[in-house]
């Protein structure tokens, strides 16, 4: 079956934007608000966001690997939500990460970047880089839209 929208005739009106996802509120009392992860840009296309190491450990002092997959869901999921528009949810159905080094100090940067953008899926690829630019974290996300 098929996951992209139908094409639509050139005299019809282009949609209007999705309403922004207020990520903050989202955030209130939740993991996220814990990891310290913030959002820096938001769309459907593409969400860059970042998270303190400190806290954010394993026992050996490395950033742990399910810190970097909740900054990963975190952003593949706002930016789902965006594409999903008022009205409906983005609800990860599948994660993934590939975990290629370590970081023990310092500001971890994610960038979600949209592969498909369909009706009821999104799926996105999401790079951890720290404060040099080297890749610590390769993720991909797959969110259900629904509502």
């Amino acid at each position: 079956m098929a996951d992209t929208p139908p094409a639509t005739p050139s005299s019809a009106p282009a949609a209007a934007p999705a309403a922004p996802v207020d990520w903050r509120a989202a955030a209130r009392g939740t993991l996220i608000e814990r990891l310290g992860i913030t959002v820096e840009t938001l769309s459907a296309e593409r969400v860059v966001g970042t998270m303190p190491v400190a806290g954010n450990t394993q026992p050996a002092g490395l950033l742990h690997g399910g810190a970097s997959a909740a900054l990963a869901e975190t952003l593949g999921s706002f930016a789902a939500q965006a594409h999903a528009g008022p009205g409906r949810s983005a609800v990860g159905i599948e994660l993934n990460a590939t975990h290629h080094r370590g970081a023990r100090e310092g500001v971890v940067r994610g960038e979600a970047r949209a592969l498909h953008l369909g009706r009821s899926t999104a799926s996105y690829e999401i790079v951890v880089t720290d404060e040099a630019g080297r890749r610590l974290c390769t993720a991909r996300l797959t969110c259900m839209l629904v509502g």
